[in-house]
């Protein structure tokens, strides 16, 4: 059986060091997503810098960027391990 997450929000999240995040998603689980190697593309190339990366924020459903970068967060959970 395989678990329906395409509603899953993020509603916690927690900076661990480097690049890395402890999530915690509105079906109870935690997952820590090392975020470095999702770092690809005009929106996220910026947040390689630490001092971008630290500015993010929680929103109704994800975390977001200072610069509006965001991931879906079934992508979020798909990426991540069990925290």
């Amino acid at each position: 059986m395989t678990e329906d997450i395409d509603l899953i929000r993020v509603t916690g999240v927690d900076y661990v060091k480097d690049y890395t995040l402890d999530l915690e998603f509105s079906n109870g689980k935690a997952k820590r997503i090392d975020f470095l190697p999702l770092l690809k593309g005009k929106m996220f190339e910026p947040l390689k810098d630490m001092k971008n990366f630290v500015q993010f924020g929680l929103t109704h459903w994800t975390i977001e960027w200072f610069n509006g970068a965001d991931f879906a967060p079934d992508f979020l959970y798909r990426q991540g391990v069990d925290a």
